[in-house]
């Protein structure tokens, strides 16, 4: 996590450090080396994971209200009072883990992490802190409240997964017969009006001609994805031969979705075990037999979820890392 703090003065101040201690980040203090109080919070909200202010909950929320959009990519924030007595989430508690950050930070001075929302305060499921502990990307945010309104009401919720979940489901929280029939559910292929918790594990093997464009990257992409009914959120990188390490498309391609990319020599690929679809003209100008799904299982550490798909010159695969959701993963 990303955090930054400000303080604003040098009681503060010595606090800050001392919380960034258990936390790491940058310190500031407000009107000392040029910083400015907006300045600063438009620069950190866009840039970071969390903010921790050391003072006042009025600045704080004076200062982030024109920035705030939505509970799925706002950052944390979290304040703490300059004697350190409590550490307040502000924004983005469950998300993006204020509640768990202020408890962090309570914990390192001894504060009290004064928490609000419902579910921490009833002891209820909360469905998007468990999506973050799953690392799931939450695809509806806005209808994480019907689930967490009918756990508050005393309703049960029904869930379906097609990946094993660990521990015992939570109270209220009971088996759903098929995805469509869910409240919500931990996929990689959205079906149905509830919450869709999509995992985001999947490396994306990519193949393409010389001089392909980041353009019929995405559009090949978007067809991949739709041919399968695919959640493209599930990936987080992506991995190809380092043949195309240069290529100007693919960086392109996956800068604009902010995936890491590994390129592989083909004796590293020929290395990889498994069962993968050959392809002799591939193999005759790379020197492997193939490269989109040898380049995603090697980098995933995983299996292939989705095998070769060829189309006007673009090859995808994609593989899984291993994951192993639990219900247990829950902040408390």
């Amino acid at each position: 996590m990303s955090c930054a703090y400000l303080a604003f003065t040098d009681r503060g101040l010595a606090l800050a450090h001392r919380l960034a201690q258990a936390q790491p980040g940058t310190v500031d203090r407000c009107g000392k080396d040029g910083v400015r109080l907006g300045d600063w919070t438009s620069r950190n909200f866009a840039r970071c994971n969390a903010l921790v202010f050391v003072g006042a909950v009025g600045i704080a929320v004076r200062a982030i209200a024109p920035h705030c959009r939505s509970k799925a990519t706002d950052p944390a924030v979290v304040v703490v009072d300059e004697a350190g007595q409590f550490a307040i989430p502000v924004l983005s508690g469950h998300l993006g883990g204020a509640n768990a950050l202020a408890r962090t930070l309570a914990a390192a001075c001894g504060a009290v992490p004064v928490i609000t929302t419902a579910t921490d305060v009833r002891g209820v499921f909360a469905v998007d802190e468990w999506a973050k502990q799953a690392g799931c990307a939450v695809l509806e945010p806005e209808r994480i409240k019907q689930v967490s309104g009918r756990l508050l009401a005393g309703e049960p919720v029904g869930f379906w997964s097609e990946f094993p979940v660990n521990g015992t489901p939570p109270a209220g929280v009971s088996p759903a017969p098929a995805q469509q029939q869910a409240d919500f559910a931990l996929t990689l292929f959205p079906q149905g009006e509830g919450l869709h918790l999509v995992p985001v594990i999947g490396v994306l093997g990519v193949g393409c001609r010389r001089g392909t464009t980041a353009q019929q990257l995405e559009a090949a992409f978007a067809a991949f994805c739709a041919r399968y009914a695919l959640s493209p959120r599930c990936i987080c990188a992506a991995a190809s031969i380092d043949l195309k390490q240069n290529e100007a498309g693919l960086l392109e391609f996956c800068a604009a979705h902010r995936w890491a990319v590994s390129f592989y020599s083909a004796g590293q690929l020929k290395t990889v075990p498994g069962n993968f679809i050959p392809s002799a003209f591939v193999c005759s100008v790379t020197g492997v037999d193939n490269v989109c799904e040898r380049a995603a299982a090697l980098a995933a550490g995983g299996t292939i979820r989705i095998p070769k798909q060829a189309a006007d010159g673009v090859t995808f695969a994609l593989a899984l890392r291993p994951y192993a959701p639990d219900w247990r993963n829950q902040n408390g």
